[in-house]
């Protein structure tokens, strides 16, 4: 794949699916008619990317809750919002806490957790487009030794499960046409961030030991899918303009030598980030996605600053290795970020002529 601009998966949600989604909820509107509106959001979504010149695009994730949505919604099993809080913070301290789900019992299949979302997407498209999925390093965190050890005796055999059950909607997607799947690992985060690593080794884990476990189930995930293409999007946390972890990707340098992913979509739009040595781990038939746009705060970052940068990063991979996206999704959760419409437009049309221009 040689696509030069791209989105990391999310984009925010209109104000009238929000209230859509409230009227389903509260019993005042019908699933066929918010699945009207559903549509609507996701035809919006993407005619704004293709408008502003993205090469790949999403769905914008508007049928999710958050990210990893699909993977809740679709198989039995998980309590929604029983799992242990984490929190995110802005640059200012100002905190904010996300309920995660727990597993509590065995994952059972209901439905398909992105067939919906690829299908249309495919139809409504005349570009090509991916699938956003979750990794099982993220997944990992969705299991509580409480909570989960009636369902699960322990954290191996519940990833076991959702490995395979990954796998199947992994093969399902090749089989309806997909050809390219993201896959979401925001919480490697956890293993670079110093103090992060520092509360693994007090609850006694090993943090390296957790790296090289991760890496084994994401490429257990991705084996033997021949044709489709594989990315893996890692960040710092993105939730409402926060973040919860900070480093350079030194300490995970091996995700980038030992994954067999062939595009790695990193985030890279400030300081919390680090610098750009650890690209120089990536195999030299692999490509790196600079996510140099932030989609957390309004400012506008210049076109030139941005190609400075890509440029710095080229004494890493090659220029030819390189491509360009803003470094998460704009609406992690439904919330989304402290952006507007227009902001967000901007963001993408800057994306794709900063691309253009790099690799015209």
């Amino acid at each position: 794949m040689r696509a030069r601009s791209e989105v990391i998966g999310s984009l925010l949600r209109p104000a009238y699916l929000t209230e859509a989604r409230a009227g389903l909820d509260s019993g005042e509107a019908t699933a066929a008619d918010f699945k009207a509106v559903e549509d609507r959001a996701v035809d919006e979504a993407v005619q704004l990317q293709v408008d502003a010149g993205i090469e790949v695009i999403t769905d914008g994730e508007q049928r999710r809750y958050a990210f990893y949505g699909h993977l809740i919604d679709s198989l039995e099993g998980f309590d929604k919002l029983g799992g242990w809080g984490i929190k995110f913070r802005d640059d200012s301290g100002d905190e904010i806490q996300l309920r995660r789900p727990v597993v509590v019992e065995k994952l059972r299949w209901r439905r398909s957790m992105c067939a919906e979302e690829w299908t249309f997407v495919r139809a409504t498209a005349k570009r090509p487009a991916k699938v956003t999925m979750l990794s099982a390093q993220q997944a990992a965190a969705y299991y509580d030794p409480e909570r989960s050890r009636d369902a699960y005796a322990s954290r191996d055999a519940y990833l076991a499960d959702v490995v395979d059950l990954t796998r199947r909607e992994i093969q399902e997607l090749a089989r309806l046409g997909c050809t390219y799947v993201q896959v979401d690992a925001p919480q490697y985060a956890a293993l670079l961030d110093h103090d992060l690593r520092e509360g693994y080794r007090q609850r006694g884990s090993d943090p390296d030991q957790l790296l090289d476990s991760s890496i084994e189930l994401d490429n257990a995930i991705i084996a033997g899918h021949p044709g489709l293409t594989f990315g893996l999007h890692v960040c710092r946390g993105n939730n409402q303009s926060r973040y919860y972890a900070e480093g350079g990707y030194g300490p995970i340098a091996k995700v980038l030598s030992r994954t067999d992913f062939h595009r790695y979509l990193l985030e890279y739009d400030d300081e919390r980030s680090g610098g750009f040595e650890p690209l120089a781990a990536v195999a030299d038939d692999r490509v790196v996605v600079l996510g140099l746009v932030t989609t957390k705060k309004r400012d506008l970052e210049p076109a030139a600053e941005l190609e400075r940068r890509i440029g710095e990063a080229a004494r890493y991979v090659s220029k030819e290795r390189l491509a360009l996206s803003p470094q998460c999704g704009f609406a992690s959760t439904w919330e989304g970020n402290r952006l507007t419409a227009d902001d967000q437009r901007r963001k993408l049309e800057l994306v794709a002529t900063v691309a253009r221009e790099v690799w015209p």
